[in-house]
């Protein structure tokens, strides 16, 4: 049964979508940046500042719903130095960026802070909540992000690691990957656990990082 969610609850989806977009899409433009386009940096977009690069209608739905494109740092691979491998260190920023985050959140966690969790009538967030979500947050963004199918940062590091002329035939088939990362979207929320195939995806290697990162976590997920 859906219910709605805490205020508290609110509030970390809407702090933490927002710091994690921040930062993967600030990671996407400084790497460019050092891979020789400029393209952000004159544009005002290689910036912290969250609401530079903020997709709002993405943002509303991932606070909504769970999932949605928060944001977008321009990138250019005609302008680096090297247009392949520029191009992969500048796409493999974002998910990276997010990992780190993730890593740093957990940090007093190694040193026995216990996660918390906001009940149906919290009207604020904990700190050890805010952290936790963090973690999950980043992680989650991480893999996901690394799923090769376009939109996602995954598909265009799949064909920067093939062989370029690999990577120019799977070019060809990116609508029909959009179709799939769709299809998949959608199936997630039919409500049917056989048909999630993204949970069956994500969920391994989450609970794998969730229980290296959060000790206390061990054998719970």
């Amino acid at each position: 049964m859906f219910t709605l969610p805490s205020i508290a609850e609110i509030i970390l989806r809407a702090l933490c979508f927002l710091i994690a977009m921040d930062v993967h899409e600030f990671a996407h433009a400084y790497a460019a940046y050092r891979m020789g386009d400029t393209t952000a940096r004159d544009s005002g977009r290689m910036t912290l500042n969250p609401f530079v690069n903020i997709n709002w209608i993405g943002f509303l739905m991932a606070i909504a719903i769970g999932f949605g494109i928060l944001g977008s740092a321009p990138v250019n691979e005609y302008r680096m130095r090297n247009r392949r491998w520029g191009m992969l260190v500048a796409v493999l920023a974002g998910p990276v960026a997010n990992l780190l985050l993730a890593i740093v959140c957990s940090i007093p966690f190694w040193f026995g802070l216990r996660p918390d969790f906001p009940g149906p009538k919290d009207f604020f967030p904990t700190f050890p909540a805010f952290l936790f979500n963090m973690v999950w947050l980043n992680l989650i963004l991480f893999i996901f992000n690394l799923i090769p199918l376009f939109p996602l940062d995954g598909w265009t590091i799949l064909l920067k690691l093939v062989p370029p002329d690999l990577g120019s035939q799977l070019a060809r088939y990116q609508q029909q990957s959009m179709y799939v990362f769709y299809a998949l979207i959608l199936l997630s929320f039919i409500g049917i656990p056989q048909l999630n195939i993204l949970s069956a995806i994500l969920n391994p290697p989450l609970n794998f990082l969730l229980q290296l990162l959060i000790p206390v976590l061990r054998g719970y997920v």
